[in-house]
């Protein structure tokens, strides 16, 4: 969590070339752990509608984003 803790303290950076390469590469952490997540919670049993709630989306959008992986 170092890494993501330091992204965080460096998007907020008054540099905005240093906040914003901060915030895009939160963005793709965010992505990697959601991603991984959702993996888990489908090896579990967890229905698209079950994950789609904890995600506040709606049961099409994880499907159509995490369906055929």
């Amino acid at each position: 969590m170092t890494e993501a803790t330091d992204l965080a303290a460096r998007a907020g950076d008054r540099d905005p070339q240093v906040g914003l390469r901060a915030v895009a590469a939160l963005r793709r952490l965010l992505e990697q752990l959601e991603a991984v997540q959702v993996r888990s919670a489908r090896v579990q049993g967890w229905s698209w509608q079950d994950i789609a709630a904890e995600l506040g989306v709606s049961r099409q959008a994880v499907h159509k984003k995490y369906g055929r992986q």
